[in-house]
């Protein structure tokens, strides 16, 4: 699929994502370094990867709930170079969750 804008194609996945079952959450950019324009953008399930292990706090009252799950759900959006457009660079489905 091609996008006019990166905000397009953003908004199609979190739409899609929502009709599926899903959260969102943006992951990394990379920019180019001619002009500072955004080349790639990953966007990933709101599951994708592992918290980072805390260090033990005596003082901490309350535990936070383990939210990531290592989930490989993705779309990745690039950048045309001979054009202002986005489109869907690659696409993973499948979840690792319920």
């Amino acid at each position: 699929m091609k996008f006019d804008t990166l905000q397009q194609g953003i908004s199609f996945y979190e739409n899609y994502a929502r009709v599926s079952g899903f959260d969102t959450r943006l992951y990394s950019t990379k920019k180019r370094k001619s002009d500072g324009k955004i080349s790639l953008k990953y966007c990933v399930c709101n599951k994708e990867g592992f918290r980072e292990t805390p260090r033990l706090q005596s003082n901490c009252k309350k535990k936070r709930p383990i939210t990531r799950m290592g989930c490989n759900a993705r779309i990745t959006l690039k950048l045309i170079n001979d054009q202002d457009n986005y489109i869907i660079f690659s696409f993973h489905e499948g979840h690792t969750h319920p």
